[in-house]
């Protein structure tokens, strides 16, 4: 309760307000009969156990706690795994697991590796290998060597923009590549002319190429992770490559449309835009960059080419790890810059996810929701349709994993059905929702990049939301036609 100790302050209050409402409600879930959720036998008695009423009170309480965000998420995600393990597995609260009808418990190692699941340490891999790669500086010469072929002419420079961000949010935080973009664009931006269109293209165009960009790989944002665990977990393999084949197409398509769409909203004035990308001074030895370099180039070959050498992308994420760590490129200290919050923030749904299983409360859903009944279209689109709408108002990580547990039980479910897998079967259905997460960029609180555009105060809540929500409906639109039509 410590969070809650200045409940003076209004925020305080309503936090403090929200956090008693949202346990009021998950305690009154946890010990209601179970006969209130209205699962039943054929006999009309109630089956529902104990550990899967506790599993829903959990989820509930989690998914209000994202949506409100009345604590950091990523807290959320350690208290739901810590719910789960002390009244659901085979080595939680004794009294609570001696309870008649408590059904079947987790196993607690099960719901701790997923603090270390595969999926994880693919992203942490990815963490590592973007900040190495900016602690030697070669974000900035990339951006330099990438942005040049593009010229002076404003129209060229926004693709080049959009390109070179797009293939930087890819492998790097979208939040840092906004981040290092703004620092090396602001200058310029203030250089044209106020009443033109071109300063609100080009601010417009960092947090939107990084928000489509993470999309072309695994590594490039949460849901992504999100959704390739959830798929291995069903025992779908989608290797490295498999994704970005598909993916990184629909991003480039996705990011010429948003070219045009600036240029047609928001045109230049300026004639010419010279961009000077200054390189900042590194503490690195000659030596630790070659390192980088080339450790940078082998992991990316080793995941895009899987299927050659036959080596787990997630074991390859951490070959920077051992690489950059016996070099001393890595130190304890640096540790402190990888964004712990978000890969704790994705093992809490994949907590969520072992606990539906494990518990038999999927199951119990699948037998006893009318799935047959509903068209797998419409279950697709509008499971799509709510990540999109969520994630426009909290942490899209958040978003998709409230949204894909539960998809993932409809889908197992639809599974084998002729109409479902002639639409892209469980693949294109939970990989959907990790794109309309990332399209989602209507505010400037819906992603970190939006944020950070919008400080500068040269676009409006208004031009954002305009652009992000044409951008969102052409990317949910092309996002499920390609799934449907390609498939994994």
């Amino acid at each position: 309760m410590a969070y809650f100790m200045f409940c003076g302050h209004p925020m305080n209050i309503r936090r403090c307000v929200s956090f008693l409402i949202v346990c009021a409600i998950s305690l009154f879930l946890a010990f209601v009969p179970t006969s209130f959720f209205g699962v039943y036998e054929l006999t009309n008695e109630p089956i529902l156990t104990l550990t899967q009423q506790r599993v829903i009170a959990i989820f509930v309480f989690t998914a209000l706690m994202w949506i409100l965000e009345v604590i950091p998420t990523w807290t959320t995600s350690v208290v739901a795994i810590v719910s789960i393990l002390l009244t659901t597995s085979n080595k939680g609260l004794g009294f609570l697991m001696e309870k008649e009808n408590v059904g079947m418990l987790t196993n607690y190692k099960d719901v701790m590796a997923s603090f270390a699941d595969p999926v994880i340490m693919l992203f942490l891999g990815g963490f590592v290998l973007a900040f190495a790669a900016t602690k030697v500086g070669l974000d900035v010469q990339l951006a330099r060597v990438l942005l040049k072929p593009f010229g002076k002419n404003p129209k060229t420079v926004l693709l080049g923009v959009l390109l070179v961000i797009g293939v930087f949010s890819m492998f790097m935080s979208n939040t840092a590549t906004a981040a290092m973009m703004l620092t090396f664009l602001t200058p310029i931006l203030l250089t044209l002319p106020a009443d033109g269109g071109g300063r609100i293209s080009l601010a417009l165009a960092i947090p939107i190429a990084a928000n489509i960009g993470g999309i072309g790989t695994p590594i490039g944002t949460p849901p992504n992770a999100i959704a390739l665990g959830a798929l291995q977990d069903a025992g779908y393999n989608i290797t490295f490559v498999d994704w970005m084949i598909r993916m990184v197409p629909f991003v480039l398509v996705l990011l010429l449309i948003a070219w045009v769409i600036l240029l047609k909203m928001f045109p230049f004035k300026a004639k010419t835009i010279e961009l000077k990308i200054e390189a900042k001074p590194t503490k690195t030895t000659p030596f630790q960059k070659y390192v980088v370099w080339i450790t940078f180039a082998l992991t990316i070959i080793l995941w895009v080419g899987e299927s050659v050498f036959k080596i787990n992308s997630n074991i390859v994420a951490m070959i920077p790890f051992a690489v950059f760590s016996a070099t001393g490129i890595l130190k304890a200290r640096d540790l402190e810059h990888i964004n712990w919050a978000v890969l704790w923030m994705v093992a809490g749904g994949f907590a969520l996810g072992t606990a539906l299983k494990q518990t038999g409360l999927a199951d119990t859903l699948i037998n006893n929701i009318p799935f047959d009944t509903w068209s797998p279209l419409v279950v697709m689109i509008v499971g799509g349709l709510i990540c999109y709408f969520l994630s426009n108002f909290i942490s899209n990580s958040a978003a998709a994993n409230l949204v894909v547990p539960i998809l993932v039980v409809v889908g197992t479910a639809m599974s084998g059905e002729s109409g479902f897998e002639s639409l892209g079967g469980l693949p294109a259905m939970i990989i959907g929702i990790a794109v309309a997460a990332s399209v989602a960029m209507c505010l400037p609180v819906s992603t970190p990049p939006n944020a950070l555009a919008a400080s500068t105060g040269m676009i409006t809540t208004k031009q954002m939301a305009t652009v992000g929500i044409i951008l969102g409906v052409v990317g949910l639109t092309l996002g499920y036609a390609m799934l449907i039509l390609i498939g994994f």
